[in-house]
Formats: C-alpha cells, structure tokens, sequence
C-alpha cells in the first residue's frame, strides 16, 4: 500500500515537477502532521504500536515524495493539495 502511495504522489507530481516548488515544504508538512493525528485516533481507539508506526511511516513517505516533486502549490487547488496530504 505504501508503494503505491508514493508512486501515486510521484506520478500526479511529475507533471508539475518543473513548477518551482514553492510551498511544497509547508504541503509534506501537512502531509506529516496529518498522519501523526491519523497516528495519534487509531492509538487512542486501540489500535497496536506497529499500525500506529505504519501510519506515521507512511505519512512520512507522503512527506518526502511532496518535498521531492517539487511541486508549485499555487498552481494546485485545495482539492489537489488535499489529495496529496491524504495520500488520494
């Protein structure tokens, strides 16, 4: 499933890879402190330590392939940057 996040990310990201990149740091930032509150829910409900390392590990991974497009996020709607956070 974590493969094909990041091959999902990196395929819509390709084609605004030579955008500029500006605000990707702050979007891999959101895509990070989205999965630490995935984290932090499916903790809370129960869930044991290596789904809750798995979420963080993939939200990271989210974190880095954003950072690594290099994407122009002014040229994205907020659909588009929600889509990347959210790993869709």
């Amino acid at each position: 499933m974590k493969l094909h996040i990041v091959a999902a990310l990196a395929a819509l990201a390709l084609p605004l890879a030579a955008c500029g990149g500006d605000g990707d740091d702050a979007l891999a930032d959101r895509a990070e402190d989205q999965a630490e509150v995935q984290a932090d829910q499916a903790e809370a409900m129960g869930a044991n330590d290596a789904v809750v390392d798995q979420i963080e590990e993939d939200g990271e991974d989210r974190a880095d392939a954003i950072d690594d497009s290099d994407v122009d996020t002014d040229d994205l709607t907020k659909g588009q940057q929600d889509a990347m956070v959210n790993g869709n």
